[in-house]
């Protein structure tokens, strides 16, 4: 028997039954050998820690743009926080954990740069519509590895594509995800904005701090366990009504005190006419595309339009600035 079989076999033994086991996955799109020592779940989680998509999200915004200083969040940090939730949850509720943070871990990897504005500047841009989710699978499908994709199983896709608030994802590792995702950026918002003196931590409304709790480690803590107190035994990952109540009113709050505050948003308008110049540069200069993309549009027949997409949205922050002052900022020069 190899480790692999062993540790399905430990999954089959130990994991709720509602749990999705590495061997029962409706497989890859393109069929693969085996691993002797991994599972499936756990090839793909490696994959996506290994990828270059995977690296670049420490150089995107996760909120506030171009913050000064180190302890602002990123999309990686960002990601990680998801990710250690999710296996909080999944460990408890004897979830498959390597599901969830696979999941967890490709969940942000198609964003944008400068967060969700450039999201939505490249929604209106392009015909085809843009979103951070499907750029996601996109990422892990095709453009990974020079064409080839990372080529993951059925339910981490799946997951990465319904990691949205109002999505139902397949399995319940998805909803784990998709619930970690909330807590995670609702909590660590509003850690960065109380760091840039948007608001201090008395100024939350004290309805919802009453029932989530007065500091970012109490309602960490509170969500998580009603989350695994209320999930238990169940085919359903939920929160009491209570409490997923104060946290949808908790991020509306947000939505109206951070992500639309001048402080937080100081930035966007540049950051999205940056995105708009690049966007229309490239549309008239395609042939300066990397190799890759214009593979793309040769051996895939992939529209210019999304090809272009694909090479901004991959783009880190400083990336992006770096490459509109050099197409659009006049240099200084030196007569010879």
């Amino acid at each position: 028997m190899t480790i692999r079989e062993s540790m399905e076999q430990l999954e089959e033994q130990v994991l709720s039954p509602y749990a999705a086991l590495s061997k029962n996955t409706r497989g890859r799109d393109k069929p693969e050998r085996l691993c002797d020592i991994r599972p499936e779940y756990q090839r793909d989680r490696d994959r996506i820690l290994h990828s270059k998509s995977f690296r670049r999200l420490k150089h995107k915004t996760q909120v506030f743009l171009a913050p000064e200083g180190d302890h602002y969040r990123t999309r990686l940090t960002h990601t990680l926080e998801v990710a250690q939730i999710a296996r909080t949850i999944a460990r408890s509720l004897y979830m498959n954990e390597s599901l969830a943070e696979a999941i967890a871990l490709g969940h942000d990897l198609g964003h944008t740069p400068f967060g969700h504005s450039g999201e939505e500047i490249l929604n209106k841009l392009c015909s085809h519509g843009f979103s951070h989710s499907r750029q996601s699978v996109r990422l892990v499908e095709v453009l990974e590895k020079d064409g080839q994709g990372l080529n993951l199983t059925w339910e981490v896709r799946d997951g990465i594509l319904n990691h949205g608030l109002s999505a139902k994802p397949s399995t319940l590792e998805g909803h784990i995800v998709r619930l970690s995702d909330k807590i995670a950026y609702i909590n660590h918002d509003i850690d960065d904005a109380i760091r840039a003196r948007i608001f201090k931590e008395e100024d939350l409304p004290g309805e919802y701090t009453d029932i989530l709790g007065h500091s970012v480690r109490e309602r960490l803590n509170t969500m998580i366990r009603d989350i695994i107190a209320n999930s238990q035994g169940k085919p359903a990952i939920v929160m009491s009504p209570p409490m997923e109540k104060a946290m949808k009113d908790l991020r509306a709050w947000m939505f109206n005190t951070v992500y639309s505050n001048s402080i937080a948003k100081a930035e966007e308008g540049r950051a999205q006419r940056m995105i708009q110049f690049l966007y229309e540069y490239y549309m008239e200069h395609v042939e300066i595309l990397p190799g890759e993309y214009l593979w793309l549009m040769e051996e895939r027949g992939e529209t210019k339009e999304r090809v272009v997409c694909d090479y901004i949205a991959g783009m880190s922050d400083r990336f992006a600035i770096d490459m509109f002052e050099e197409l659009f900022v006049p240099k200084s020069w030196k007569a010879l």
